[in-house]
């Protein structure tokens, strides 16, 4: 069993910053790929950041050259550095990891941007 714990969401006014974090615990095998994937209400959900195992990294266009996503191999853990934050980027954020096929999911941290 794999557990995913994500922590770091909350308010933000537009423009500011948030960090979040992801940390995943129990039955790793290896190096993992890993990401974020975010779900708005009444809008698609979006995968809006991954990094593979050996660190190559693919944004969507939403969020390309405003979040930054990286990991900590030692602590099997990833962040996701969001700036210049719009309140298009409101939803609920959600951290994945890959592994043998089946992809494991945390419980979510809300993202809010609002004036």
């Amino acid at each position: 069993q794999v557990h995913i714990v994500e922590s770091g969401g909350g308010l933000v006014q537009p423009g500011g910053s948030l960090r979040l974090s992801c940390a995943a615990s129990g039955s790793i095998f290896s190096i993992a790929p890993m990401g974020w994937y975010r779900q708005a209400p009444g809008k698609q959900g979006e995968s809006v950041a991954r990094i593979s195992a050996s660190g190559t990294t693919d944004y969507a266009d939403s969020v390309e050259g405003r979040f930054t996503i990286s990991r900590d191999y030692a602590q099997n853990s990833v962040y996701l550095q969001m700036n210049s934050l719009k309140i298009e980027d409101t939803a609920v954020y959600y951290c994945n990891l890959i592994q043998r096929g089946d992809t494991y999911w945390g419980q979510g941290t809300q993202v809010t941007v609002s004036a």
